[in-house]
């Protein structure tokens, strides 16, 4: 597993189209994920540090996991078929780790919430990176 971080957030709201672009901390590749416009924006009010005045689903989950003593401790994409992209959320309870099934963007979303590292497995960075 790579970590890294958000490199840029693309919103085109002409063409409805949606990225993240995600980059590798310490060298050369990165590559887009193709987003919902929500999940866009709730990533575009973050960076700006623009909360909204009621709680959002991932804003609930946040408070979910919080209020049950349960700790997202990174979120990792593992897997990409046909252009599409698999994600897990791994969450520490009571002394035991689960593995959650999840979108990248609502992934990306807690992470950036959550300051967790976000992590991609070296097959799908070899498929799809591009490189500086």
């Amino acid at each position: 597993m790579v970590k890294m971080e958000l490199r840029r957030l693309l919103i085109d709201q002409r063409r409805d189209e949606h990225a993240v672009f995600l980059h590798e901390q310490n060298g050369s590749r990165g590559f887009p994920i193709v987003i919902g416009i929500f999940e866009a924006t709730i990533i575009d009010r973050m960076l700006k540090d623009r909360r909204p005045q009621r709680p959002l689903t991932h804003d609930l989950l946040r408070e979910v996991l919080g209020a049950l003593g349960a700790t997202l401790t990174r979120v990792e994409i593992d897997a990409v078929e046909d252009e599409c992209y698999f994600a897990k959320l791994r969450i520490e309870h009571g002394g035991r780790e689960h593995v959650i099934d999840c979108r990248p963007s609502d992934a990306i979303v807690l992470a950036l919430q959550l300051d967790v590292p976000i992590l991609v497995d070296d097959a799908v960075l070899e498929e799809v990176t591009t490189t500086d």
